[in-house]
């Protein structure tokens, strides 16, 4: 009859147990040292007995520059793996949810529109009444704050445009002012002195008839008696 397979189970026999251990660990290092010139790979083996001691193994590499190997493969796989294996999950165990809410959403959808309202209860009417009532009052806010919105900024507009205007007159009216007061510091033109005439004739002939008008006039009368000895004088 042929070998059967043989169950793996720990020895209970320590003697036995320690023999098969130098054995098979010999075997182990042989394999580990022919896998690596066979096949060109790196290869590390650290095996502890059960008292403690340490048998290691590894090819012209270091140790260390395996392990360090290791050990940043095994980050990389760490990062990778669970990633996306926790990412399907979660879209497995989300896909139900998005499904369910997406059908929630199309009733009440129909239900605003008026359709499907037979299956509803009252309560269920009430509800769906206060919602289209808070659906409105918000669409009516909602409204009102974007026509105050565009009244504020036409109400700047047109305060800009006033703006603007109140300073283009002023601007003119400086202007005039500037203009006025340039023009009554010029100086006027010189006024003519009109002289009298220089007619000789003219001036003794206006002498003349002064004097005639003077000999015409009355002269005063006096009431002083003239002494005879004066009059002597003035006949002289």
């Amino acid at each position: 009859m042929g070998r059967g397979r043989v169950q793996l189970r720990q020895i209970e026999n320590k003697i036995s147990r320690q023999v098969t251990f130098s054995k098979r660990r010999t075997g182990l290092l042989k394999k580990a040292h022919e896998i690596s010139v066979l096949c060109d790979a790196e290869v590390a083996l650290i095996v502890f007995s059960n008292k403690g001691k340490l048998f290691e193994y590894s090819t012209d590499s270091s140790m260390e520059r395996i392990l360090d190997r290791y050990e940043q493969q095994s980050n990389a796989e760490r990062q990778l793996v669970p990633t996306g294996s926790e990412s399907q999950g979660n879209w497995s165990l989300e896909c139900p949810k998005l499904m369910s809410t997406i059908e929630a959403l199309q009733r009440n959808l129909r239900h605003f529109l008026g359709e499907e309202l037979d299956p509803l209860s009252l309560r269920d009417l009430q509800l769906l009444e206060q919602q289209i009532d808070t659906s409105l009052k918000r669409i009516r806010t909602r409204k009102e704050r974007a026509l105050q919105n565009q009244n504020n900024m036409l109400a700047k507009k047109i305060q800009l445009k006033e703006n603007e205007k109140t300073q283009t007159e002023h601007a003119q009216c400086e202007q005039q002012n500037l203009s006025q007061n340039s023009s009554s510091f010029i100086q006027p033109p010189p006024a003519t002195i009109e002289f009298p005439s220089l007619t000789i004739g003219g001036s003794f002939q206006a002498i003349e008839g002064a004097n005639k008008e003077a000999e015409t006039q009355p002269q005063p009368s006096t009431n002083t008696v003239i002494p005879p000895w004066m009059l002597r004088h003035v006949n002289r």
